[in-house]
């Protein structure tokens, strides 16, 4: 009989409990121990879910306080110099100051008074996306200096405290490889320095952490390895197998299974199958071509984890579909055989039993996590003869039902897509011409100052947004409070002197959910949130259906802005690739299709706002590295599209309109072709928490259009300096025209809080007008 198991589960608490009180424990509200019982809590209730849904092997460790990879490191006593770290056992304090670059992770924390009373107040370490998924990790750093050594012991409290409930516990680890392959060498004087040389002295500490486990009487423990969804070296997949014969002969009595997923192994095949370990478990979702080939050689003395339900998405499995593929490989490997996920549930909301507002149809067609448990479960049961009847019939009805409804297909959407132009992808003329014009008409200083678009969403603006939801606040009160701290945001722009002006975006409660409630074929939920990172989670708009613009969602907001200051006002847009990536997107016809829809719809807004009198537009592209293919063979097709939905929406305007786009944490080097191939005319990047290093893909390729590094980090706590801004911005002109340098933050400032923002915004002011004053003192 096959077994069920679960790679990962939902770590945030139904409620978001987990972020409420790690955040009130950053601003000194609620102890350590009060945290801690919170995340006890959180975890309890996890555990006991997969137990009473008839999981056989339920994950250890895959709770975090912020991220795994940060975990890790903790674990492994991989911390970086500058966070002061004395040795012995790492601690919520350490934890939270590499990820905040705050002692602690405190709220606040200015930079003279603090740094004299010697907290630590520095650069945080760097955060990029967790493979082609929106959640974010926390980048190991490695230099020719690193000593890995057994440091922490929350994987072993947590086995203890599963134990302790009569849980069949599996404890998860990242693996060694995948572990260094996310990593970054941060290291001045030998900047080649090659981590895999570290991967001796790091297998030796794993080899520690599993004898202690197999000590505790674990009897199964997980090793991530997702690396093999790549394209490898052959010195990763020596890695790989070298570190595998070692840790084969270190888990005693234990099993070990290892785990890959978003996407198929293709030719890493024979490298995977050959690793010495007791099961292997497979994406048989985004790797479905995969199965005959594994079925064909997989050997007879492993254990097949099938990962048959798809832990990326939300929609219901179909379980015609998914049994087919079990009964195949049941006939292959006998009861040799794990049904799970194809990933951990991290990556979709935790139930839909908190969804009052979801209307019966669509709900019908949906699986949040808990859900998903279920259908692992009743697969494993249809599979093994022991399943209902009913239990497939109404599974069938729900997708028959999905396939035919007449909510999802509008005819008139499909012909307005079918009859674009090559001429809809470009501007009237190119960049040069595009620049003069702009200058003449915005009449900007060198090095002029714009922020990225949010600005606080504070307490009172939440709160009230809330109340205009549930009809306690009328239109007009909820209209008049969002006017007034609109004018509060424009007024301080003013004031202090930045050159580009947002409006704030206090109407908006997420850059994607806002414009999905204003566009056809979306749906939301109440409680469906995920965690993008830390503390911030974010609720992704449902597409179900064909993309289309009913009537303007932006405009009126950018111009009552702009009527309020003699200053161009930027209008705000997030673009198609990332209103795609960022949502639960429909299976149901390709991606590419469903982000033209969304480019056509975008279009239009930008079109409404140039003819409103905005002068400069941001079209918010931050996703668009995240969407890129895990395998470089197939980057080619989803850059084509991709660049072309972005030329879509925004070359309707008048060379006199500046195109502005935004991305952050992601690695250009790869990509900065196509990215020139957006044609933006400004593009601001995150760069402060690489201290400029991901500026290098730009200066290497001549990046022809403007530019804005960040030099502000935004997902810190931090009020940096101005002359910590004015050198990043020193580092910038060394290597890029003054003409076309911006200055700007990270990203945007709805996150942060007013006491924050203010002084670093005034500092980063200064910092142009030293930028400019340096200027003219050369020239002079």
């Amino acid at each position: 009989m096959a077994l069920t198991h679960n790679l990962g589960y939902p770590r945030i608490g139904e409620q978001r409990e987990l972020k409420y009180a790690t955040e009130a424990f950053w601003k000194g509200q609620i102890s350590e121990a009060e945290l801690q019982k919170t995340a006890a809590k959180i975890r309890r209730t996890n555990w006991l879910k997969q137990k009473e849904a008839n999981i056989d092997l339920i994950p250890v460790n895959d709770f975090s306080l912020y991220d795994q990879t940060l975990d890790m490191s903790c674990l492994l006593g991989n911390i970086p110099p500058r966070f002061q770290w004395k040795g012995g056992r790492t601690d919520l304090n350490i934890m939270f100051t590499i990820a905040r670059g705050t002692e602690g992770g405190a709220s606040l924390i200015e930079d003279e008074k603090d740094c004299q009373a010697g907290k630590i107040s520095t650069f945080a370490s760097e955060m990029t996306k967790w493979f082609d998924t929106n959640y974010h990790y926390i980048v190991p750093e490695f230099h020719s200096g690193t000593e890995f050594v057994l440091s922490g012991t929350k994987i072993f409290d947590e086995l203890d405290e599963a134990k302790a409930l009569g849980i069949n516990a599996k404890p998860v680890l990242i693996g060694p490889v995948t572990y260094l392959c996310l990593g970054k060498v941060q290291d001045k004087e030998n900047p080649d320095f090659d981590p895999f040389t570290l991967l001796d002295n790091l297998v030796s500490v794993y080899e520690e952490i599993i004898g202690k486990l197999v000590a505790a009487g674990t009897q199964w423990i997980q090793l991530d390895e997702p690396v093999f969804s790549l394209d490898l070296t052959e010195q990763q997949r020596t890695a790989l197998a070298t570190s595998y014969d070692r840790l084969a002969k270190a888990k005693g009595a234990a099993n070990l299974l290892v785990t890959t997923y978003f996407g198929g192994v293709r030719d890493n095949l024979d490298t995977y199958l050959a690793l010495p370990v007791d099961a292997l478990h497979f994406d048989f979702v985004r790797g479905a071509e995969d199965l005959n080939a594994v079925l064909d050689k997989f050997p007879k003395e492993k254990i097949l984890s099938v990962g048959i339900v798809e832990g990326r998405n939300i929609w219901k499995n179909n379980y015609n579909v998914s049994l087919g593929a079990l009964h195949k490989a049941k006939a292959a490997v006998g009861d040799r055989l794990w049904i799970a996920p194809n990933c951990s549930l991290l990556h979709v909301p935790i139930t839909l039993n908190n969804e009052p507002t979801l209307d019966d149809e669509l709900k019908s067609w949906l699986a949040f996590a808990d859900q998903k448990l279920i259908e692992v479960v009743d697969l494993c049961q249809l599979l093994d003869g022991t399943g209902r009847e009913e239990t497939l019939a109404s599974n069938q009805s729900a997708i028959a039902s999905r396939k035919t409804s007449k909510r999802i297909h509008n005819g008139a959407v499909q012909s307005r897509l079918a009859g674009v132009t090559s001429s809809d992808f470009k501007r009237a003329s190119n960049f040069v011409i595009r620049q003069q014009c702009q200058v003449n008409k915005l009449q900007l200083p060198e090095f002029p100052t714009t922020t990225i678009g949010s600005f606080p969403q504070t307490k009172e603006v939440r709160q009230i947004r809330a109340q205009w939801k549930k009809g306690t606040v009328t239109d007009d009160c909820y209209d008049k409070f969002l006017k007034e701290e609109t004018a509060k945001c424009v007024a301080f722009q003013d004031q202090i002197g930045i050159d580009m002006l947002v409006h704030g975006e206090f109407e908006r409660n997420d850059m994607v959910e806002y414009f999905g409630e204003h566009l056809e074929g979306f749906s939301f939920t109440s409680n469906g949130w995920v965690q993008s990172y830390g503390s911030r989670y974010v609720k992704p708009p449902i597409i179900f259906g064909d993309v289309s613009r009913p009537k303007p969602m932006t405009v009126c907001w950018s111009q009552y802005a702009q009527s309020l200051t003699e200053r161009p006002m930027k209008g705000m847009l997030t673009g198609p690739v990332t209103i795609l990536q960022w949502s639960f997107v429909r299976d149901d016809q390709p991606h590419s299709v469903t982000t033209y829809q969304i480019a056509l719809a975008i279009r239009d807004e930008v079109v409404d706002l140039e003819s409103a009198g905005i002068a400069a537009i941001q079209i918010d592209e931050p996703a668009f590295r995240e969407g890129l293919p895990l395998r470089q063979k197939d980057w080619e097709e989803y850059l084509n599209w991709a660049v072309k939905t972005f030329r879509l929406s925004s070359s309707g305007v008048k060379d006199e309109t500046q195109i502005h786009t935004h991305m952050c944490y992601s690695e250009f080097n790869d990509i900065i072709e196509s990215i020139a191939d957006m044609d933006a005319d400004v593009i601001t990047i995150e760069t402060s928490r690489s201290n400029m290093e991901l500026l290098d893909a730009f200066v290497d390729f001549k990046y022809p259009n403007e530019i804005g590094p960040g030099v502000y980090d935004i997902h810190s706590p931090r009020v940096p300096a101005e002359s910590e801004m004015l050198g990043l911005m020193r580092k910038a002109e060394g290597v890029l025209p003054r003409r076309n340098l911006w200055v700007n933050p990270d990203c945007g400032l709805k996150t942060r809080a007013w006491a924050e923002v203010k002084p670093s915004l005034i500092n980063m002011v200064a910092a142009a007008i030293a930028l400019r004053s340096s200027v003219c003192a050369k020239a002079s």
